[in-house]
């Protein structure tokens, strides 16, 4: 395990240890048995979903303490209770602040809640599974935003040569081109993660294969291979972090200028302020960047397996959700392939 993924797994093992100090003490049991089977990440997220929840149940519902809410007080919850808890879900207040969930957001919140009452129901805790008997919200398949092959070069190339960025932003390019540059192209031609792409060492690349490591969200490592094209900005980034970099012990590929592990935060950014010049009307983000290189090897190779394989998607059912529309196209072009008569 890399360093930055053990410092990322202990920060969230801190916020989740915070988290079940404001749920009763029973919470403890369930986090414990889902450990093995879980990453901390997903870990922390149910114990976000399940405060605001117990949260909801101590100012709506019960009345009481938070710490007061006993397995007798969940036992007397019925159906009707936990759908206006979701209905609750589109707008609410916690921590003073008001908060909104989507289709998505929903669909979250009750997969926790299923996964705890049903961990509590199999030990006898409970008497009946009730969040199981709610219906999950349908989730509308949005149309992938993506950069088709003009924006893509448009985006590479204002990275290398910003001539419509602000005079400020220009100067601040003349530090930054190089990493941009390699960055927006490892993104653009493996289809790696922000998080992935933040994760890596130095170490991790080898020039030789044209291959890198990476971590995946549930904690795996993988090799990923890249072009030429890709290995010779990587070569133009390393020389110019080695003069940043000079007499530092930092491990990370992607510095800041504060020569520290870049951020995902400051990645978005970098992402945003690039592409609101190559594609002006798509919200472009990392991700979006991850679905471009998604397309266009699908394109490619049309199998479905090898974009799930190398997009890392544990699921292929996952894979054809987001880029079935493409199917189509596949289809049609196929169409006049066999010939029945000559």
């Amino acid at each position: 395990m890399s360093n930055y993924v053990f410092e990322r797994n202990r920060k969230c093992m801190d916020l989740l240890s915070k988290n079940l100090n404001k749920m009763p003490d029973y919470c403890l049991d369930f986090f414990l048995a889902i450990e093995n089977y879980t990453s901390p990440l997903t870990r922390l997220n149910y114990s976000q979903d399940l405060t605001i929840f117990f949260d909801y149940l101590s100012k709506n519902v019960f009345h009481k303490p938070i710490n007061e809410i006993s397995f007798a007080d969940l036992n007397t919850l019925k159906t009707k209770d936990l759908e206006l808890y979701v209905s609750y879900l589109s707008y609410y207040e916690f921590n003073g602040k008001t908060y909104h969930n989507g289709e998505k957001g929903k669909a979250r919140k009750i997969a926790s809640l299923r996964s705890f009452f049903k961990y509590n129901f199999k030990r006898d805790n409970l008497t009946t599974d009730v969040a199981s008997k709610i219906d999950t919200p349908k989730i509308h398949t949005k149309e992938i935003t993506r950069l088709e092959v003009d924006e893509v070069c448009k985006l590479i190339n204002e990275a290398d040569s910003p001539y419509h960025l602000s005079k400020m932003q220009q100067a601040f390019n003349k530090h930054t081109r190089t990493r941009d540059v390699a960055m927006l192209s490892l993104f653009l031609g493996t289809g790696i993660r922000v998080s992935e792409c933040v994760g890596i060492n130095l170490n991790d690349v080898d020039f030789n294969n044209n291959s890198f490591k990476v971590t995946r969200k549930g904690g795996n490592q993988v090799i990923l291979y890249f072009s030429d094209e890709i290995k010779n900005a990587l070569e133009d980034w390393i020389k110019d972090r080695a003069k940043l970099m000079e007499g530092l012990n930092e491990n990370a590929l992607f510095v800041s200028l504060q020569k520290k592990r870049i951020t995902t935060r400051a990645v978005e950014n970098i992402v945003k302020k690039y592409s609101k010049i190559a594609s002006p009307l798509k919200k472009i983000s990392p991700h979006k960047l991850r679905s471009t290189y998604g397309t266009n090897l699908y394109r490619e190779t049309g199998d479905i397996y090898v974009v799930a394989e190398v997009l890392g998607h544990k699921d292929v059912n996952t894979t054809k959700k987001h880029y079935a529309a493409m199917s189509e196209d596949i289809r049609r072009s196929v169409a006049n392939k066999v010939k029945l008569r000559d």
